[in-house]
């Protein structure tokens, strides 16, 4: 898929550049032990993200699915809430913190999206 716009609407690259972006993010931070934590969470809940999207795209029912999706919605979650956490205790990453933070609130609302229409075939 060389085309952007194709990109935007394929979860399974988009959940990868996402990951990607945010370790490249987290290679930015002052390491310190207040921040080192913090930067293990973030890693592991943003990468988490597309992990369980691959997950539930292998889903074995509907329900599996849901469940699936489901993680993949409280990862993206905790992911947000790790940027604002950093972008708060390190100034001088607020901005670069933004564009990372919208993205997982747009797949936050994506899945919730996903979730909801599945469950409303049941």
């Amino acid at each position: 898929m060389s085309n952007d716009k194709n990109n935007k609407y394929d979860l399974e690259e988009r959940t990868a550049v996402f990951a990607e972006s945010l370790i490249e993010f987290t290679k930015k931070i002052v390491r310190s032990p207040i921040n080192d934590p913090m930067i293990t969470q973030l890693v592991r809940a943003g990468t988490s993200v597309g992990a369980n999207y691959c997950e539930a795209d292998s889903a074995e029912s509907r329900k599996d699915f849901c469940h699936k999706m489901g993680i993949c919605k409280k990862e993206a979650k905790e992911t947000r809430y790790w940027l604002r956490i950093i972008a708060n205790s390190n100034l001088s990453l607020k901005v670069a913190a933004k564009p990372l933070w919208t993205e997982a609130s747009e797949l936050l609302l994506i899945f919730n999206a996903i979730i909801r229409k599945t469950n409303n075939k049941i």
